[in-house]
C-alpha cells in the first residue's frame, strides 16, 4: 500500500530539520547547541521548535560572541476539523472543498518554517519555509482518515541583509533558480515576482529584503501565476519532488553566506543599521505575514513558536537619517529594497 503523501511530508521535514540545525551546529561548534524542543497539541498534533539563543549577558558573564545571535527551525505537524469560515475562505484558491455554512472538515497542516539572525551586521538574516496542507471527507470516528478532497504545497525561501554583497545576492538566487529550472523554466521569474510582492511593506514602500521564492497553492489545479500550456510539476509526486529540491538547496543557498561574513570586522555604525533594519523585518512579520497573523488568531496556538522569527533585538529612530544617502553603504541597499533586482538574470 502506497505511503500517504502526508505521512511522507512529515518524514522529510523532520529530516531537514535536523540535516539545518547540524549544520549551524558544526559551524559554531563552541556555541551552544540548538534546544530541541518537543511539544504536542492538545487538538491534534506535535512538533519540534529548534531554538538557539545564547544566556543574556550579567555582570560577571559578558554575551558570548556566536554567529548566530538568534534562530529557529522549527516543524510542526497537526491535524483538526477546519471551520466553515476558513473553508469559505479556501475555495477561492481551492473549488473542489464542498462547503457549507454548518459543516467543519477534517484537515492536516504539516510544514518547516525557519529564520536565522546571525551576529555579524555583514551575515543576512534569511526565511525558509515549505508546508503541505489536506482536506479530506468527514468518517466515523475510529474508522482513520477520509478520502483526500483537497491538498496543495506552499513555501519559499528569501534573504535579507543589512548590507549588500552583490556576489551574496547572486549565488543565493542563482542556487534557487537552477532547483526551479529543474522542475520547470517558468518556476523561479513567477515565485521570484511573488515573493517580491509579497515581502512588501507598504508603509515604507520598500521590500522587506532582497527577495528569493514565495509560492502558495500548487496543486493539479490550474495557477493564477502559472500558465496551463507550460512544463511543471502536477502531481502530487512531481510537487513533492520539486519542494523537496528547494528544502535541499536551503544549505547549499545560504551557508556560504554566511561563512563569508561571519567574521567580518563592524563598528557600532554597522550595528545602528542592522538594528534599524531589524525594525522593518518586525514591522513586516506583525503587520503583513499572514502565517503570523493566521498563528495569533488560533485558538491555543504556541505563541512562542509564532514569534521566534522576530530578533532578539531592534531598533527605530525618529526620522533617521540613515540610508537617506544614495552613495553609503546603507544607501545602496535603500536603493534595492525600493526597486528589486533581477539578481539571477532570469526575468523577462
Amino acid at each position: 500500500m502506497e505511503t500517504p503523501m502526508r505521512q511522507r511530508f512529515e518524514e522529510y521535514v523532520f529530516s531537514l530539520q535536523e540535516e539545518i540545525i547540524t549544520s549551524f551546529e558544526k559551524l559554531d561548534p563552541s556555541a551552544p547547541t540548538f534546544k530541541r524542543d518537543s511539544w504536542l497539541r492538545a487538538q491534534g498534533g506535535k512538533g519540534v521548535s529548534g531554538i538557539f539563543a545564547t544566556p543574556p549577558p550579567s555582570d560577571v558573564s559578558p554575551a558570548p560572541q556566536t554567529v548566530l545571535e538568534k534562530a529557529g527551525v522549527n516543524v510542526s505537524v497537526v491535524h483538526g476539523m477546519l471551520p466553515p469560515a476558513a473553508i469559505k475562505e479556501m475555495r477561492a484558491d481551492h473549488s473542489s472543498i464542498p462547503y457549507d455554512e454548518k459543516n467543519s472538515l477534517p484537515f492536516f497542516a504539516a510544514g518547516i518554517s525557519l529564520v536565522v539572525h546571525p551576529r555579524n551586521p555583514h551575515a543576512p538574516t534569511v526565511h525558509a519555509n515549505y508546508r503541505y496542507f489536506e482536506i479530506t471527507e468527514k468518517v466515523a470516528e475510529g474508522e482513520g482518515t477520509g478520502k483526500v478532497i483537497a491538498w496543495w504545497f506552499g513555501g519559499g525561501c528569501d534573504l535579507t541583509p543589512s548590507y549588500l554583497y552583490e556576489e551574496d545576492a547572486r549565488h543565493f538566487h542563482t542556487t534557487l533558480q537552477n532547483t526551479c529550472n529543474q522542475h520547470g523554466s517558468e518556476l523561479y521569474p513567477a515565485f521570484k515576482k511573488w515573493c517580491d510582492e509579497y515581502f512588501y511593506i507598504v508603509h515604507r514602500q520598500e521590500t522587506r529584503g532582497i527577495g528569493g521564492l514565495f509560492f502558495d497553492d500548487l496543486s493539479t489545479d490550474k495557477h493564477a501565476r502559472l500558465s496551463d500550456d507550460v512544463a511543471r510539476p502536477r502531481s502530487p509526486e512531481d510537487i513533492f519532488g520539486f519542494i523537496k529540491a528547494l528544502g535541499n538547496s536551503f544549505i547549499p543557498s545560504y551557508l556560504p553566506i554566511l561563512e563569508r561574513r561571519v567574521s567580518m570586522p563592524s563598528t557600532d555604525h554597522h550595528r545602528r543599521w542592522q538594528l534599524l533594519r531589524r525594525g522593518r523585518y518586525v514591522e513586516f512579520n506583525l503587520v503583513y505575514d499572514r502565517g503570523t497573523k493566521f498563528g495569533l488568531k488560533t485558538p491555543s496556538a504556541r505563541i512562542e513558536s509564532i514569534l521566534m522569527s522576530l530578533p532578539e533585538t531592534a531598533r527605530w529612530e525618529y526620522m533617521t537619517d540613515m540610508g537617506s544617502d544614495p552613495e553609503s553603504e546603507e544607501g545602496r541597499l535603500v536603493a534595492v529594497l525600493k526597486k528589486p533586482i533581477d539578481w539571477a538574470g532570469s526575468d523577462e
